[in-house]
């Protein structure tokens, strides 16, 4: 990296710093006045409260607070750089404003990575561990069920023709209690299956205490029920993420899913695998959060290239009115963001424009005025 590329890239990241400290000590202060009488009334510790906002920090990085910041970081740093004339002597000297914008591309790339996989992959469910903390002493005190712990659960693998019916589920170890199975297997007659117990163990599941169903040999004959302490049965190939997904998506409900991002990209292809042949409202809804996933860590990008060329003119102008038009455009974004959620969730749109479309008028309206800065 050139010296000047290093320079350009700390005077960005020090106002960065600063304006996602400060953005994070206004969200969870706002946040914790409205919630306090909350949190006494829940019993919950200090310790507590600081576990429940860190494990919130993803979800407000991802929905605002890391693309104001950056939006506000790079303003500050482009009309600090425009009048101090150091934009324009490095202009005199033969670099072009995308030349020298490669610093801040590459930031808005790299925190849209970090965006991805911080919800995706490093804590994918940071939203439920924020609400296990809140109800771990009200659960304790009223009797009511351990929240790992999932109820009556039915599901039916759609692609395999297999029915599955629980009366307990742990989400959390993937034990099954009262577990209830009806399948073909190939070439053969339905069957059925009920065990007391049930855990997936390398990659099979495994049956205590279970009784199978099995068809009678000849025409007229009776099914009987074979009893077994143990039965391992490999062709059993639901995993136990694809049992959390099919938890969470049948709890999920539509108008929060209109509004904002409530499933990874995990979980709906896990969910997909098992139903092919889904509804189309239910498809346009999945498709819509699986677009929207993949689209919205690209948010920092397209500040980036909404803030350059309001920040970067040299010359007499008003500073304010250049950063004042830049965040209104990004409200703009914001706002079209939801619309296109909301009209994909809906059918009303393919979900593929509904999530990407935004990012494409957006950041190439951006980069467009960017090359008519003179």
């Amino acid at each position: 990296m050139r010296l000047l590329d290093r320079y350009l890239l700390r005077e960005l990241l020090a106002p960065l710093g600063y304006c996602l400290g400060g953005f994070l000590i206004f969200w969870i202060s706002f946040d914790l006045i409205n919630d306090l009488n909350d949190f006494q009334r829940e019993k919950l510790k200090a310790v507590e409260i600081a576990c429940y906002y860190l494990a919130r920090i993803p979800r407000m990085l991802e929905d605002v607070v890391l693309p104001a910041s950056l939006l506000l970081a790079l303003l500050y740093a482009l009309t600090n750089h425009a009048r101090h004339q150091e934009l324009t002597a490095m202009r005199a000297a033969g670099l072009s404003l995308l030349r020298l914008c490669v610093p801040y591309f590459c930031a808005g790339f790299f925190f849209s990575v970090v965006l991805y996989l911080l919800n995706e992959r490093w804590m994918p469910d940071s939203v439920d561990v924020a609400e296990q903390i809140r109800k771990r002493h009200v659960a304790a005190e009223t009797g009511a069920a351990d929240p790992k712990w999932h109820r009556d659960l039915t599901f039916h693998n759609d692609r395999d023709d297999r029915l599955w019916r629980i009366l307990a589920y742990n989400a959390e170890s993937g034990e099954m209690r009262e577990a209830y199975v009806e399948w073909k297997p190939p070439g053969g007659s339905r069957r059925e299956l009920f065990a007391e117990r049930a855990i997936r163990t390398n990659g099979v599941w495994t049956f205590y205490t279970a009784r199978v169903l099995i068809p009678p040999a000849s025409p007229g004959g009776l099914a009987l029920w074979q009893p077994t302490n143990e039965l391992a049965i490999a062709e059993f190939s639901e995993t136990c993420e694809q049992i959390r997904s099919e938890i969470k998506i049948s709890q999920l409900n539509r108008s929060k899913a209109a509004r904002r991002i409530q499933l990874s990209v995990a979980e709906i292809l896990d969910y997909k695998r098992l139903h092919p042949d889904l509804r189309a409202l239910d498809r346009a809804l999945l498709d819509t959060q699986l677009h929207a996933r993949l689209a919205a860590p690209w948010t920092c990008l397209v500040v980036v290239v909404v803030a350059i060329p309001f920040g970067a003119p040299s010359g007499r102008r008003n500073v304010f009115v250049g950063v004042a038009s830049s965040i209104l455009i990004c409200f703009s974004y914001f706002v079209t963001q939801q619309i296109g959620m909301s009209m994909g969730t809906g059918g009303y749109v393919p979900p593929v424009l509904a999530a990407w479309l935004p990012n494409a008028v957006f950041g190439g309206g951006g980069f467009w005025l960017t090359l008519r800065v003179r």
